[in-house]
């Protein structure tokens, strides 16, 4: 049966630490439903910042001064806060970064100059984001690698009967999504890493749309790269992390030069920094460092497992009521029907659809319903998602999608479906 959820009562307390959702647009309260984009910041992590640049401004690492040292201690302490919240064995094994998509390009460039030659092979999966295609695409060019991916049935799960096939003697590296920011399928990562390791292969998991929403552990998991943006965990924009297993972040050269990610250089040589520091080139955001360490005690404090709870259940609510609407099609694992579909059923934060018109198999077009519903208050995304290849698959140019955080309400979903239903009425 579906985890028991939290007394709403519980959740919507914190509603009050985000004053951009008591707002209007266009004479309408705000639903903010595009969270799987970015979500909104509670006011500790804005206070933490502003503080931070009114009191203890000033670079990383080298200063001697006292302010430094300050700033310096904050953005260490982050690194540790990080470790701690995807249960990293050491510290030097968090590298900052500005987000998931820079943190799988360093890896895929680092990784590739590193292990990769022509005629190597990456496996990816049919439904990732651009992030973890388009990197691939580009090393492909420079080194001659081929990319691979495991295809998607139709119920937007993987085909991992495949996985077998596709792995030869070529693969260097598996590179997947933990959760489809588009169908919210939750991939058994763990599954596919053991197969992996079983033919020496290491795995790269993008965690976006995971690390917000699920407990992790790497150490579990057994994945050897981890990465995840702090925007979509009511962190700062701009910040992310790859976490890297030290045997490989050892090997792989760095990805930038400059600055903080030296040793010593000279005319004739330069030698790095020991880890992480050879992956950090340049001045650091310390200030978002120290924003997303405050998230990440907004989220401890108020429990992984209660807002796992709370979005599975609008999730789940938004799925029943959208079915009560005429022409509209869900894309991924649908509402399991029996008890052996509920042990299966791995779904996450994210319902993406379209309407037919009616008596039609022609769809609305997706900008269409989102710029209506925006107009009625309602904030979702529409488009491709970053995800054309699955746009492809599914056959369809776009979609309208809704996500959910810790902060929404069934309220919401109420208030949601109600302007899906006048928007239709419109066609």
């Amino acid at each position: 049966m579906p985890t028991p959820c939290p007394s709403l009562n519980i959740m919507q307390q914190y509603r009050s630490d985000f004053p951009i959702l008591s707002r209007e647009v266009y004479g309408h309260p705000l639903v903010y439903l595009d969270n799987a984009a970015t979500t909104q910041k509670p006011l500790c992590v804005l206070d933490a910042m502003r503080n931070e640049y009114l009191n203890v401004n000033a670079n990383v690492h080298r200063g001697v001064h006292y302010l430094s040292q300050q700033a310096t201690d904050l953005h260490e302490a982050a690194r540790e806060k990080v470790r701690s919240f995807i249960h990293a064995a050491k510290t030097e094994e968090i590298i900052f970064t500005r987000g998931t998509t820079e943190s799988i390009n360093l890896v895929a460039a680092s990784f590739a100059d590193a292990f990769m030659q022509e005629g190597d092979e990456v496996l990816v999966t049919e439904m990732e984001h651009h992030s973890n295609i388009v990197p691939w695409q580009l090393q492909a060019r420079r080194h001659g690698i081929v990319v691979k991916h495991i295809p998607m049935a139709d119920d937007g799960t993987l085909h991992l009967e495949t996985l077998e096939q596709l792995i030869t003697p070529r693969t260097r590296l598996l590179s997947i999504a933990h959760v489809s920011n588009v169908l919210g399928t939750v991939n058994p990562v763990k599954t596919i890493i053991d197969k992996a390791h079983e033919h020496g292969i290491p795995v790269l998991v993008d965690g976006a749309q995971s690390a917000p929403h699920i407990a992790i552990d790497v150490q579990d998991l057994d994945c050897d790269f981890f990465a995840f943006s702090g925007h979509k965990m009511y962190g700062p924009t701009g910040i992310g992390v790859l976490y890297g297993k030290e045997k490989w972040l050892e090997q792989m050269p760095p990805y930038q030069g400059g600055g903080e990610m030296i040793d010593r250089v000279s005319w004739e040589e330069t030698t790095f920094e020991r880890l992480p520091f050879k992956f950090e080139a340049g001045t650091p955001d310390y200030v978002a460092t120290h924003g997303l360490a405050t998230a990440i005690d907004f989220i401890n404090n108020v429990g992984m497992e209660k807002i796992a709870a709370h979005e599975q259940m609008l999730t789940r609510y938004c799925m029943e009521q959208l079915r009560q609407v005429d022409g509209v099609r869900v894309y991924g694992l649908p509402l399991p029907s029996t008890a052996e579909e509920e042990t299966a059923w791995a779904h996450d934060a994210v319902v993406s659809f379209n309407v037919a018109l009616p008596h039609s198999d022609n769809l609305i077009h997706h900008l269409d319903i989102g710029t209506l519903l925006d107009r009625l208050g309602i904030a979702v995304r529409t488009g491709h998602h970053c995800a054309q290849p699955l746009m492809h698959r599914l056959g369809v140019q776009g979609t309208v999608r809704a996500s959910f955080a810790l902060y929404n309400t069934r309220d919401e979903v109420d208030a949601f479906v109600n302007a899906l239903r006048r928007v239709v009425q419109m066609f």
